[in-house]
């Protein structure tokens, strides 16, 4: 099988998008998820955090992306299972799994990501709902992010290669127990997400948002990644890499540029998203440009 590497960004639906990613005025019949379809290789889907998905809107998107079959997606594990304090019904889960069930019968989903705060730190309580979750969704492939640095022992790490459940390697603002930047694989899956590092307001109480996410990686930053990333990727079948720094699409021009440093060929990218970071000029084009950088 061959290893299969998948730059994307974290959804899709940002107003703040409008007139950098995608048209100020959009065409009728356009469609966000097709152009994010067209320029990288996946998507994180955002909206599954909040709620179980409608599995019509799931065969929608499947429809949207069906002229990319290389195309993948991952979905956020619903917070009701990573957030709340109380447990769950067998029926909230079964609503959950419903929803992501034709991405995964079509082939199209690549992993339910668990992501959890900073404040879910290692404890017994806690590794129970991780037993639960992975019970629950076992025929899922899942991986799980932790943001506190007191998952990072052997012994989690054991458990999650022993259950085929994939680790989140993770660049976000550094702070005391923060989980720091990794190159770990635990299962076929591996899985690396970019917050951004906004150490302003990742943990400001008052904060929108979007502006902890607010933050455009420079190319020496993303370069430290490639040889993590090369490091995933040697143990692990499927790598996925996401930005996460969705606003005004820095995510998507951080996404583009690891995706272009790692294929060494220069990318096609909307001209208005060019324009507004010129730092991207020397690994895009506007169109349908894939030149050799090298």
């Amino acid at each position: 099988m061959k290893k299969a590497i998948r730059f994307g960004v974290a959804g899709w639906h940002y107003p703040d998008w409008a007139g950098i990613v995608y048209p100020e005025k959009k065409p009728r019949g356009f469609e966000p998820l097709a152009l994010i379809a067209s320029l990288l290789d996946a998507v994180e889907v955002n909206a599954s955090f909040y709620s179980p998905l409608s599995p019509n809107a799931a065969r929608k998107w499947l429809r949207i992306v069906q002229p990319f079959p290389d195309f993948r997606f991952s979905a956020k594990l619903w917070q009701r299972f990573t957030h709340a304090r109380e447990s769950w019904a067998d029926q909230e889960v079964r609503l959950f799994r419903r929803g992501l069930e034709p991405i995964l019968d079509a082939g199209r989903l690549g992993c339910i990501l668990c992501q959890f705060p900073w404040s879910f730190r290692q404890s017994e309580d806690n590794w129970t709902r991780l037993k639960k979750i992975a019970h629950d969704f076992k025929k899922f492939p899942l991986v799980v992010e932790l943001r506190h640095q007191s998952w990072q022992k052997d012994s989690f790490l054991d458990w999650l290669r022993e259950n085929s459940i994939g680790f989140v390697n993770i660049d976000q603002p550094l702070f005391h127990d923060s989980m720091p930047p990794t190159e770990i694989a635990t299962s076929q899956v591996g899985y690396a997400r970019l917050h951004g590092r906004n150490y302003q307001t990742w943990f400001k109480k008052d904060a929108e948002s979007w502006e902890r996410y607010d933050y455009l990686y420079s190319e020496q930053e993303l370069a430290e990644w490639i040889p993590r990333l090369e490091k995933i990727a040697l143990n692990s079948e499927e790598l996925f890499v996401i930005a996460n720094n969705h606003f005004q699409g820095k995510g998507v021009a951080g996404a583009l540029m690891l995706k272009s440093m790692w294929s060494r060929k220069k990318l096609a990218a909307p001209k208005a998203l060019i324009q507004k970071y010129p730092l991207l000029k020397p690994f895009c084009e506007p169109g349908e440009a894939q030149k050799e950088l090298f």
